[in-house]
């Protein structure tokens, strides 16, 4: 191999670490803003600008009337959602790969289209459902809920799909020949091997519910989500706590990563 290659080769290595750098901050520059308008002392609601360093904002992030009330109900609707999400998902995901029946194929192409459906149309097609199931004057917190869960649906098990067309069924095989029972097999075998993809279904289902604004916006009646608080907020100018519960939910998502990824590196070894 002469000069000329070698020298080929390190630029192509030191392109793509820098091309792979380029794109980290890239994405993560949007979140230090957040974190960093966290601290911010704005001298008006409508300035957007870092105009002085505080630590006011976290010390009361309820201040805003209203804020943490939204916040309850977010985490509340996307904790629910995600349980049923994740739970009828899982099921479907194993009925999809593990059986055969009639109509397996148009269930897995239906299963696609609340992915690809516009969120306006879907929330407007389901307020249209609950007024004429006579619902319309009842909306709130349990129809936010039902909308929830009928879009994360798709979500789940799409990921935990994915995650069961790549298990080695020989696995099972063994532990079925010696001796184990098939409640056994699954909660010993299947489950552990499957649980990094259920847990990355709840907890794409968890964002996606606690970010989700248009379908929430058609169904939510007298509940105000913590996206509809923030929107409502932008009018009047938004104010620097909603960057104190971004940068925190934030960090819990990252330490739930991190903690993850040392479990199953212990687990390796």
């Amino acid at each position: 191999m002469n000069r000329l290659q070698l020298l080929g080769r390190w630029t192509a290595e030191r392109m793509t670490v820098f091309v792979a750098g380029v794109v980290l901050v890239y994405m993560f520059l949007p979140i230090f803003f957040v974190g960093l308008m966290s601290f911010n002392d704005p001298t008006s609601r409508l300035a957007y600008e870092f105009q002085g360093f505080t630590w006011d904002n976290w010390r009361d992030p309820c201040s805003p009337v209203g804020m943490c009330d939204s916040l309850v109900s977010s985490l509340q609707i996307a904790f629910l959602a995600t349980i049923g999400a994740t739970i009828l998902g899982t099921l479907v995901a194993f009925a999809l790969i593990r059986h055969r029946f009639r109509g397996r194929a148009p269930t897995s192409l239906l299963i696609f289209l609340p992915m690809a459906t516009p969120e306006v149309v879907m929330g407007s097609s389901l307020l249209a459902l609950f007024s004429s199931a006579g619902l319309a004057g009842n909306l709130g917190f349990w129809s936010i809920l039902v909308a929830h869960i009928m879009f994360c649906l798709s979500f789940v098990v799409v990921t935990v799909k994915a995650r069961l067309a790549g298990l080695d069924f020989r696995y099972e095989q063994a532990a079925m020949d010696l001796y184990a029972n098939e409640w056994q097999t699954f909660w010993r075998v299947t489950f552990p091997l499957v649980f990094p993809g259920i847990l990355a279904a709840a907890l794409l289902s968890f964002s996606l519910s606690f970010d989700d604004y248009i379908i929430t916006n058609f169904n939510h009646g007298n509940t105000i989500t913590f996206p509809m608080f923030v929107w409502g907020s932008a009018q009047r100018g938004i104010p620097p706590q909603v960057n104190v519960v971004g940068t925190t939910m934030f960090l819990i998502a990252l330490l739930l990563v991190l903690s993850t990824g040392l479990l199953q590196r212990r687990r390796s070894r």
